[in-house]
């Protein structure tokens, strides 16, 4: 079975990333239109994006599932933090949100020909390792909170490769929900690493990809001081619930 296995495996990653390139070109002059529209038009852009992915999702067999711990109100603004284990977390992000959204990326990606013009277009940019890229990021996020628009932020900053549940949280989103007196909806991305392993691109298959809504967080009662406490208290509630939909022995990728 491994000598069928590994050919086939080539196959479907070759046509998951052409059919992935034709939507992705076929999304160009959608994203080209409405890019000067303002808050209009990267709401905008985020609808094209999430029928990119429903699309790409359905052509490559795999399947969308939103679970519900608690109930979700698409009508008020959140702070969204998830896990973050594959490039795979990227497309349930677009795939699952109704509502207006801007997303913390990493600034590396918009070096990707085509798909970087589009992610820039959709996120708001962070480069860790310049201090006034950080500045800027932390002051568009919270330009977003102040327009009404939800965002969400991997709290990990990169991918977790430790074999845990999480790595250790970065302050940013925690900071910025007190500052902003804005609630944090914790996700979890529980399928993702299964179907794609940071590792290789060639381990990319078919299956389920569920999204898991947490119960929000409120942070009204939280001043600047309990960062680290707010920090403790989302990480424990995500952690538990990884723990409840998935094991962590990482997958084996085919030699």
């Amino acid at each position: 079975m491994k000598i069928l296995y590994k050919p086939l495996q080539y196959i479907y990653c070759v046509y998951t990333s052409l059919v992935f390139i034709l939507l992705m070109f076929l999304s160009v002059p959608f994203v080209f239109l409405a890019s000067p529209f303002g808050i209009k038009g990267g709401n905008f852009i985020y609808k094209v994006c999430s029928i990119w992915a429903h699309i790409w999702y359905f052509l490559i067999g795999i399947r969308h599932q939103e679970i519900y711990e608690a109930p979700h109100d698409r009508n008020k603004q959140y702070i969204f933090v998830a896990n973050h284990i594959s490039y795979m977390d990227i497309p349930p992000i677009v795939a699952t949100f109704k509502q207006s959204i801007r997303v913390l990326g990493k600034y590396e990606i918009i070096k990707i020909p085509v798909f970087g013009w589009i992610y820039k277009a959709t996120v708001i940019l962070v480069d860790r390792r310049n201090a006034d890229r950080r500045s800027r990021s932390v002051r568009a996020l919270k330009a977003a909170i102040k327009q009404g628009i939800s965002i969400f932020i991997f709290p990990e900053g990169t991918f977790n490769e430790t074999g845990k549940p999480l790595k250790e949280f970065f302050d940013g989103a925690f900071r910025i929900a007190i500052e902003t007196k804005t609630p944090i909806k914790p996700l979890l991305f529980v399928d993702t690493l299964e179907r794609l392993h940071y590792n290789s691109f060639f381990s990319l298959n078919p299956g389920k990809c569920r999204v898991v809504f947490l119960e929000e967080v409120p942070v009204d009662q939280y001043t600047m001081k309990d960062i680290q406490h707010l920090k403790q208290e989302v990480y424990s509630i995500m952690e538990a619930g990884l723990k409840r939909y998935r094991s962590f022995e990482l997958p084996i990728l085919q030699d």
